[in-house]
């Protein structure tokens, strides 16, 4: 793809990069994002949705890859399919209903069926229009080129020749599996993914909530002055570790001021404890009893939030919220947001938790709107001539120093990845822009 952008300018968002700084016209600028679409979105691992979510064969639900529509679709046998939601005959969008269970997927427009594993099985009038010798076998619909699954999450690539999914998550897999494969029987979807539209450029929602820990003591300070969050809100300053991984990876550990949490592994039924120690190894065990909230992300727009909250009853709850944040326009977001929890969880601890993250999340809960707020206040701030500089001469650069050349990285911490004692740090920040930086300007030679 032709880029119109002044390699001065790219030099120059280099050396700025490397200081720990971020021009600010990155953010809104639609050349910058056409070329994300090609160099970021075109050859990396996105989150397409779980496994616990397509439970029988028909089982389907229709998600996108940012301007790609998707249908995910469990065949007879229980194999789960993902192609272009895309009639092959005039390109109408085929499914448009969220989830469902079809055997047959019927277009809209003129009426040809594909089955679960895309064939193109009915044609109105076929033999009349076409004759008997169309082969059908060459009309079914065209699969995502890559699809693969860790821990029930399923990714699709758009890119053949890229690394594999494992490769790709690389030392994230040891804390995702604390997360996630904690218990025999795993995790399920509860409910289904609400989402909604918000101001705000991809990459500033997916910092916000990956790794900037640093703005819940002021954007979200409402909550602990209403009472509704009793936790001081300079929390993360204090304890816990900010693990920077391969391929603009990480996760924020947090705990407390004694090194534990106040609520051993995250405040699940004493009774799973054996099972969890069981499923894990040694460390993995430790950092799950010890860690109050786990937060991070896995590059380019997936996030993962995994705290301990009070529900109404009084009591800590646990859950897993999932995260994808879809590109619509330089200046707009559209943001997915899923409840995961342990399939072998009481019910009633199940449904108190879900309770407690509505309150908290989705378009309604009071932490997203404290940040959605925040987010459309800088598109609205990064629009005029002095933000979109290109040659930076009205300093238009954000500060990304926070940690930077001061803070050591830890030498007895027990996890993989480079590992920070403290989660008010801005390296994994810097570290999601420079892997960012590194594909843009990757030559297709290179590849």
């Amino acid at each position: 793809m032709k880029c119109n952008i002044n390699m001065n300018s790219f030099e120059l968002l280099k050396e700025k990069v490397s200081q720990g700084l971020l021009p600010q016209w990155l953010g809104t600028d639609p050349d910058i994002y056409e070329l994300e679409l090609d160099k970021i979105f075109g050859k990396t691992w996105q989150f397409l949705g779980h496994e616990s979510e397509l439970e029988e064969p028909g089982s389907f639900v229709t998600r996108w890859m940012v301007h790609d529509p998707v249908l995910l679709v469990k065949n007879k046998a229980g194999e789960i399919n993902a192609f272009l939601n895309s009639c092959t005959h005039r390109g109408t969008q085929l499914c448009t209903e969220d989830f469902g269970n079809n055997k047959i997927f019927t277009c809209p427009y003129h009426g040809w069926s594909f089955n679960m594993d895309g064939d193109l099985v009915g044609i109105v009038a076929g033999n009349k229009v076409y004759g008997e010798e169309m082969d059908k076998s060459k009309w079914g619909l065209r699969p995502i080129p890559r699809v693969e699954s860790y821990q029930g999450m399923i990714f699709g690539n758009l890119d053949r020749n890229g690394m594999s999914l494992e490769e790709y998550l690389g030392d994230l897999k040891w804390y995702l599996d604390i997360m996630l494969g904690r218990s025999d029987k795993g995790m399920e979807v509860r409910g289904v993914p609400q989402r909604w539209v918000s101001k705000g450029n991809w990459k500033m929602t997916v910092e916000n909530f990956t790794s900037d820990a640093y703005h819940v003591q002021s954007a979200h300070r409402s909550t602990v002055e209403v009472r509704f969050d009793k936790v001081d809100p300079l929390y993360a300053g204090y304890y816990g570790h900010q693990v920077i991984l391969e391929h603009g990876h990480g996760i924020n550990l947090i705990t407390t001021s004694t090194g534990k949490s106040r609520f051993p592994y995250q405040s699940m039924p004493e009774s799973m404890w054996p099972m969890f120690e069981k499923n894990l190894n040694k460390e993995q065990a430790e950092i799950l009893a010890n860690t109050s909230i786990f937060a991070g992300g896995v590059f380019p727009n997936f996030s993962f939030f995994s705290p301990v909250q009070g529900s109404e009853t009084g009591k800590p709850r646990n859950y897993l919220n999932l995260r994808v944040w879809r590109p619509i326009s330089p200046e707009k977001v559209e943001i997915w947001c899923w409840f995961l929890i342990d399939k072998q969880a009481p019910e009633d601890y199940k449904e108190e938790a879900y309770q407690t993250y509505i309150r908290s999340f989705g378009p309604s809960g009071t932490l997203e709107q404290d940040d959605t707020e925040i987010w459309a206040r800088v598109v609205a701030a990064s629009k005029g001539k002095m933000a979109r500089d290109k040659e930076l001469n009205y300093n238009n650069v954000n500060n990304y120093l926070m940690g930077f050349g001061e803070v050591e990285s830890s030498k007895n911490f027990k996890g993989p990845g480079t590992a920070y004692p403290t989660c008010y740090n801005d390296t994994m920040s810097r570290c999601m822009h420079e892997y960012w930086y590194k594909l843009m300007t990757k030559n297709d030679e290179e590849e």
